[in-house]
């Protein structure tokens, strides 16, 4: 396991070497010699971020759509119910603004992306029992059986593009984001 900071910066060259097809060095193009773990850490990143996006493609979604999918089947968890639908789960929906502010976007783009996934019948509005004002985005039946697909795929993404990794490299990848992300011990990952 990493415990000093060239062999963290090794498994972070690692990860980020993955998808830059015929490299050999362990340093990934553009970056110096002596990389900053925050470089090596995008890089990574960036790979993951191309898998996906190319993933996605298939099932004509864009990334921003899949994050609203995925947010609004996940719900915002123990919220107010000023924010979400009568009974609290995902499937009561979330308000616009509270979607935008899970997703960190303007709630404008927010309402952009949720016409976008209305148009393909993977969302609905439908009234707030709570507020007559307010509207409340949920997924349909078809969102819910694709975003379930797509969750799957991506799973088996991740521990592809997370395979080159032994177990123990894994876990201690999770337990490091785990400590920068601030959320509590993960699971194994195994």
């Amino acid at each position: 396991m990493p415990g000093n900071y060239a062999e963290v910066t090794s498994l972070c060259g690692r990860i980020a070497n993955g998808y830059t097809e015929g490299m050999t060095a362990d340093v990934p193009p553009g970056l110096t010699e002596d990389p900053d773990l925050g470089d090596l850490f995008h890089a990574a990143f960036r790979g993951l971020r191309r898998r996906w996006t190319h993933e996605l493609a298939p099932f004509e979604l864009t990334p921003h759509q899949w994050r609203a999918l995925n947010t609004l089947a996940r719900g915002c968890g123990p919220c107010p119910p000023e924010v979400r639908g009568a009974g609290g789960g995902p499937e009561a929906g979330l308000r616009l603004k509270a979607l935008a502010d899970l997703l960190r976007i303007a709630p404008r783009s927010a309402t952009e992306v949720i016409d976008q996934l209305e148009t393909k019948e993977l969302v609905e509005r439908a009234p707030d029992p709570l507020d007559r004002r307010a509207v409340l985005v949920r997924l349909t039946a078809d969102g819910q059986e694709l975003r379930s697909r797509i969750h799957q795929s991506r799973r088996r993404q991740s521990t592809e593009y997370f395979g080159r990794l032994d177990s123990g490299e894994r876990d201690e990848l999770a337990r490091l984001l785990g400590v920068l992300a601030g959320d509590e011990p993960v699971a194994q990952h195994r």
